[in-house]
């Protein structure tokens, strides 16, 4: 699984899964607990992650709404 978007916004993130679905990619949710057991002060990002194959096209479907994707090498 890969990473594609890491952040503390629920009003992204929702953004980011429905328009994955919409291109029939399922992202899976990470971290949401640790976030929010943490006191959502920010120190912990929520994630989406997509299977490896799903990557390539879940990346244009993020580039083409203007969603930048997070860096390389940073955080699995």
């Amino acid at each position: 699984m890969k990473t594609i978007l890491r952040s503390n916004d629920p009003v992204e993130i929702s953004f980011v899964q429905a328009l994955l679905a919409d291109a029939g990619i399922q992202a899976v949710l990470l971290d949401a607990f640790t976030s929010s057991m943490e006191g959502s002060i920010g120190a912990i990002p929520r994630r989406l992650a997509v299977i490896d194959e799903d990557f390539p096209g879940a990346s244009q479907v993020l580039e083409e709404a203007g969603v930048p994707l997070p860096a390389e090498g940073w955080w699995p």
